[in-house]
C-alpha cells in the first residue's frame, strides 16, 4: 500500500526503497533488455520482435502502485518503441497477464485463489503455455506492432 492507515491513523508508507526495487527489476530491467536487443538487431540488419511482459494490472491495483506503474510502463515501452524501431524492421508487442497458474500462485491459500477468481468471467486461471501461444503470434505476425495483449480470461471487460 501507498499509506497503510488503522483506525484513522497512518502507521506506514510505501518507502523509497520498496518503490525503486520493483521499478528496477520491472521497468529498468525491460528497458536495458529492450536497449541491447534493438542495437544487436539495427547491426544484425534483419528486423526482429521485442516482446515484453505487462500486466493487467497496469490499470491500476490496489496494494500496487509500484507493480501497477512499471506495467504501465512497460506497455508504453511497447508503444513507443515501435514508433522507434518500425524503420528498421523491428515490431514490438507486449502480453498483459491476468491469474496464470505458477508456482508463485499455486502457494496462495484455496480460498484467495477462489476469491481472485470471482472477478474473471472463465473462472479460471490462465496456463503457462496460453501466455507462450501469445508469445509466438507476436512474433509470428509481422503486421502486429506497438500492442499489448491483454489474456485475463475477460477480467477487464
Amino acid at each position: 500500500m501507498l499509506i497503510k492507515v488503522q483506525e484513522g491513523q497512518v502507521v506506514g508508507k510505501m518507502s523509497l526503497e520498496q518503490w525503486q526495487a520493483v521499478l528496477d527489476v520491472n521497468l529498468t530491467g525491460v528497458f536495458l533488455g529492450g536497449r541491447e536487443a534493438a542495437a544487436r538487431m539495427i547491426a544484425l540488419g534483419n528486423g526482429g520482435a521485442i516482446i515484453s511482459t505487462s500486466s493487467i494490472s497496469r490499470a491500476g491495483n490496489i496494494g500496487q502502485s509500484n507493480y501497477s506503474a512499471t506495467k504501465a510502463g512497460v506497455a508504453a515501452l511497447t508503444t513507443v518503441w515501435a514508433k522507434e524501431l518500425g524503420r528498421f524492421g523491428i515490431r514490438t508487442g507486449a502480453i498483459a497477464p491476468g491469474f496464470t497458474r505458477t508456482e508463485i500462485l499455486n502457494t496462495l491459500k484455496p480460498e484467495l485463489i477462489e476469491r481472485a477468481l470471482a472477478s474473471v468471467p472463465l473462472r479460471r486461471m490462465a496456463e503457462v503455455t496460453e501466455m507462450a501461444h501469445a508469445a509466438v503470434f507476436i512474433a509470428e505476425n509481422d503486421y502486429f506492432s506497438g500492442r499489448v495483449l491483454e489474456l485475463d480470461g475477460g477480467q477487464r471487460i
